[in-house]
């Protein structure tokens, strides 16, 4: 969706990486990598960001690594895009309404690391979820954000121990 008003794929991938997830930062080499884009793209667009104040940097060695500027007038707005056009909104109210004793939602494998896929990757969290619901839901989410979703389900005893050491986003927890 983004495509359709901002035309460098890099710029949205930046994007992606430092307004989905907090925190979240790179360096050049890593973000050369991480995209698949030259390093004179990645750069540029770096530069772009540093000089509309959206990215600030600090050098750790002999590596200089940017990260969003949560100071930023736009940081909030650029959040609630970003997380719009991903579509986690949407993914949140369609699974987690009426899928049985849903406790968390999380967010795993690229996206929580803050790099753009075709496919959302979702860890559910409960006790006896519904998934002929969920997987109902599934396909009308996927025509919302236009992307696909792989979701798995899981208590929180399996959630720890088989996300305890790879990244997830929390993108929604019961309030019970």
């Amino acid at each position: 969706m983004l495509e359709t008003i901002i035309k460098s794929k890099t710029r949205i991938k930046l994007l992606i990486k430092f307004f989905f997830i907090d925190n979240n930062r790179g360096y050049l080499w890593g973000m050369e990598k991480e995209f698949g884009e030259t390093i004179n793209a990645v750069r540029h667009e770096v530069n772009n960001f540093v000089d509309a104040g959206l990215l600030t940097s600090e050098l750790e060695g002999n590596k200089r690594f940017y990260k969003a500027n949560t100071k930023h007038p736009l940081y909030e707005g650029l959040k609630v895009i970003v997380r719009k056009t991903i579509g986690v909104e949407q993914i949140i109210e369609n699974v987690t309404s009426r899928v049985g004793s849903l406790k968390a939602a999380y967010i795993t494998g690229n996206f929580a690391q803050g790099v753009d896929a075709d496919v959302i990757e979702i860890a559910l969290v409960g006790e006896e979820l519904d998934t002929d619901y969920i997987d109902k839901l599934i396909p009308k989410a996927e025509g919302l954000i236009g992307r696909k979703i792989m979701y798995l389900t899981m208590t929180d005893e399996k959630m720890k121990y088989f996300f305890k050491e790879k990244p997830t986003l929390l993108i929604w927890k019961s309030e019970k």
